[in-house]
Parts: C-alpha cells; sequence; structure tokens
C-alpha cells in the first residue's frame, strides 16, 4: 500500500520531469532523421513506438496492401530504414557460412547493395544473425552472431572499416551468439560485446573503430543499450549479464550498478522499459522494479518477482518455484499508466500493477501457447500493435479492465530453419517508417503499406 500511494504521488513530480523526459527521447535519436525513419533497432528512440498520426479503431486485411517481397536468408535481425532504404542482416549457406548485410530501396525492394562475409556459427539457435544495422547519417552498422562488426558507406556499400571483435576485445561469445544492436552516441559507437578485461560494454569512435573506452567486467547479455537522463546527465543504460548498469556515456565510467539473481543461462533478452523514475525488467527468472533517485546518481531495486515461468516444471515432476508475475523473454513490455503489459514466456499477456508486480488479468489472445513464444508490443497513441512469430499484425487495446482484439492481419509465414521451433517463428522485430511496415521470415522480406 505504501508503495501504491508513493507512486501516485509521484505522478505530480513527474509533470514537472516532462522537459527532462523530453531530452531522454532526444538523446537517443539521431537528429538526421524523421520519427518517419526507423533507423534502429525498436524505431529512431529505440522504444517501439510507430511515430503515426492516423488512428486506427479496427484493422482488417484490406486495410494493407502488399508493396513488395524478396527473397533473403535467415536470421532474427530486424530491418532498419532511413531515407528510402531498408538495412538488414541474414545468413546462407554456399560452400561456407556467410553473414551478409544487404541494402535495399524502400519503394521497390531492389538490392542496392550487398556485402556478404565468411562467419562460422558455434552458438544455439545458429541461424543468423540477431542485431540490427544502425544507421548513422551515412555509415551504417552491423554486428554479427560471432562479433564481426562492419561500418558501410550506405549508399554505396563500402566498407568503411571492419573488426573481428572477437580478436580485438577476447570476446565470451555468449550461448545465443551477440544480439544487442550497436547505439550511436554522438562520435561514439557503444556495443554489449561481452569483452574481457573489463570490456563488456565499449565505446568506439564511429568514423574510425578505434577504442575510445571500455567498461563492466561482465558476461554479455543480449539486450541491448540505451540512453536515459537522470540528474540533468545523459546516461547509459546496459542490462549486462549479472548487473543493470549506468555508465556516463562519453567515458563508460560507472555512476551506478545494480545486482541482479538469476538460475541458470543468461536470458536478457528484452531491453529495459523506463517510465521515469521507474525501470522495468522482466526476463526467463522474473520481473524486477528499479527506482532512479532524482537529484543523484543512484538506483535502487524496488521489487522482485522471481521464479521460473507459470506452467514450468522441473522435468522430473517435482515442485518448482513459480512466478505469478511476468517472464517476458524477448519482447519488451510496455508501462501505461502505472501498469505493465507484457507478453510471457508461454505466450500469455498479462498486466501487472507497476507499484507491486502483482498480477491484474491474464488471456491467451495474442500468441498461441508454446516455449520461447513471442510477440513484440508497438505503441502508436492510445493503441498498441503487436506483432506475433505467427507474422500476424494485430490491433490491440489494453487496459486494466482487459484485453481487446481489434482485428489482425498476416503479413508473412514463417519458413522452418532448423533448429527453429513450431515450424518456424517469426523473432525478428518489425519496421515502420510512415504507413510503410517491414516484417522478415527467415526466406523473406516484406513490406506493406497502411490505408487510411
Amino acid at each position: 500500500m505504501l508503495q501504491k500511494n508513493r507512486l501516485s504521488a509521484l505522478k505530480v513530480s513527474k509533470v514537472i520531469l516532462i522537459l527532462s523526459l523530453m531530452l531522454t527521447v532526444v538523446s537517443c535519436r539521431n537528429q538526421e532523421y524523421s520519427k518517419e525513419d526507423w533507423p534502429q533497432f525498436m524505431g529512431p528512440d529505440r522504444d517501439g513506438t510507430w511515430h503515426l498520426d492516423v488512428k486506427k479503431d479496427t484493422l482488417l486485411p484490406a486495410d494493407l496492401a502488399k508493396l513488395w517481397e524478396i527473397n533473403i536468408g535467415s536470421g532474427y535481425s530486424g530491418p532498419t530504414i532511413a531515407k528510402g532504404r531498408v538495412f538488414l542482416m541474414d545468413y546462407y549457406r554456399d560452400n561456407g557460412s556467410f553473414e551478409r548485410v544487404s541494402c535495399f530501396d524502400a519503394e521497390t525492394g531492389m538490392t542496392l547493395w550487398s556485402f556478404p562475409y565468411e562467419s562460422s556459427y558455434s552458438v544455439g539457435y545458429p541461424t543468423g544473425p540477431r542485431a540490427s544495422v544502425t544507421i548513422d547519417k551515412d555509415r551504417a552498422y552491423s554486428i554479427g552472431t560471432m562479433g564481426k562488426l562492419y561500418c558501410f558507406n550506405t549508399k554505396t556499400g563500402e566498407v568503411i572499416w571492419h573488426i573481428d571483435g572477437k580478436e580485438q576485445f577476447n570476446i565470451i561469445v555468449p550461448i545465443w551468439g551477440l544480439a544487442a544492436s550497436p547505439l550511436i552516441y554522438g562520435k561514439i559507437l557503444i556495443l554489449q560485446i561481452g569483452g574481457t578485461p573489463d570490456a563488456c560494454i565499449v565505446g568506439l569512435d564511429k568514423y574510425s573503430g578505434e577504442e575510445i573506452w571500455r567498461s563492466l567486467e561482465d558476461d554479455a547479455s543480449y539486450s541491448s543499450p540505451i540512453i536515459i537522463k537522470q540528474g540533468g546527465k545523459n546516461v547509459l543504460l546496459c542490462w549486462t549479464g549479472n548487473f543493470l548498469s549506468g555508465l556516463n556515456p562519453e567515458s563508460g565510467a560507472i555512476y551506478w550498478k545494480l545486482p541482479f539473481f538469476r538460475v541458470d543461462n543468461i536470458s536478457n533478452i528484452s531491453i529495459p522499459v523506463v517510465d521515469w523514475p521507474y525501470i522495468f525488467l522482466t526476463n526467463y527468472d522474473g520481473s524486477f522494479l528499479v527506482e532512479l533517485n532524482y537529484n543523484s546518481m543512484d538506483a535502487k531495486i524496488i521489487w522482485e518477482q522471481k521464479g521460473r515461468p507459470e506452467r514450468s516444471t522441473d522435468g522430473s515432476g517435482g515442485q518448482v518455484e513459480i512466478n505469478k508475475g511476468l517472464n517476458s523473454m524477448i519482447s519488451a513490455p510496455i508501462i501505461k499508466d502505472n501498469y505493465v503489459y507484457g507478453v510471457d514466456f508461454f505466450g500469455d499477456v498479462r498486466c501487472l500493477d507497476l507499484s507491486t508486480g502483482q498480477r491484474i488479468w491474464n488471456d491467451n489472445g495474442i500468441v498461441p501457447y508454446g516455449r520461447f513464444v513471442n510477440a513484440h508490443l508497438i505503441k502508436q497513441g492510445d493503441k498498441t500493435w503487436a506483432y506475433n512469430e505467427k507474422g500476424e499484425l494485430i490491433l490491440c487495446e489494453f487496459s486494466p479492465e482487459g484485453y481487446k482484439d481489434l482485428g489482425r492481419a498476416k503479413l508473412i509465414d514463417p519458413f522452418r530453419v532448423s533448429p527453429n521451433p513450431r515450424g518456424g517463428v517469426n523473432w525478428a522485430f518489425p519496421a515502420f517508417s510512415g504507413r510503410k511496415i517491414l516484417a522478415r521470415s527467415d526466406n523473406k522480406l516484406v513490406c506493406y503499406e497502411l490505408k487510411d
């Protein structure tokens, strides 16, 4: 109850901090691009917001017109788009194993350039790159599953510089490969790369690839870093294997660091979700709420909901601790009016009270049941869009009273590439550019236009 009252009281403080929050959003976005571009993982502000003025109350298949479809290789890397160019990483085998970075015309899908390079995988789910290409003015940055990093000229595909991160930073590649997408901060390219020593996070000169700083002795996770504002400063928020840390993005210096409980393998995949002054984190091991200090560079854990996802067993019929909160494995939840909405490990969509972590409701209408089931949530005005692993785009409405399905349309069928589960899954985050919607499977990239 005390936590609930405190959250209500802080609503007044949140109004005072509106300007600060706006600055937080601006600090994450390259000013070269408009909100209609999608130049990095999860959009211009790396928060999964589709900046579209059109308001839809329902969605029918006829509301979407397919503009083009092209063949690609496999992978979990979501498309990015800026200034009429689409960027994508994929994977294929042809007398060897190759990762590939390609650029396509956003209007036609025509290949503008493509750059393959050999990369042999030694990870789980070895079906392609994980991270999205990050676009910065006339340069594009990619990082492969095994740590090969490239900087390209966006127009020509010329390689400006290249680093084998495994060799240069002595990377310990996590079990599912490197997955955190590159982040640009001013002249610095920031990566969660899992290097040693003290190089879990590195800052490189984006023009040359030279190391500027390294930080944190920890294992890499799969969660992409973001920039927030705290105490009047820009803070690099990094969820690594065992810690949530606030760093100085200019130097990598540690402002604060919080340890986190984990059961077994690192499962930090979704990005931290920020609703000032709170940070919500969720993975296979449970959910956690962190509170930032307004005036000083400090943070603390408010509550933890620990335990395996509901419906789990220990494999021998024994009892296991079950978490009644949220164990979101891949997608980032959203926060709205002090409630958390997210997709659980087995596919249920859930609402939690932000102040306590208590579950308010549970629904299974977004995606069918399974392990590691996923649906990405995209914010757009007062509505939420979900893109599930079956390739369906769903218009949703979330409230403390429940979930409403306002219609859905199939964008793309999954394509089975062993060892993908359930006959194939679409786990890559889609891209939204104006009215364009881009989604990928393990053999196709499609582009649709949302009609009035």
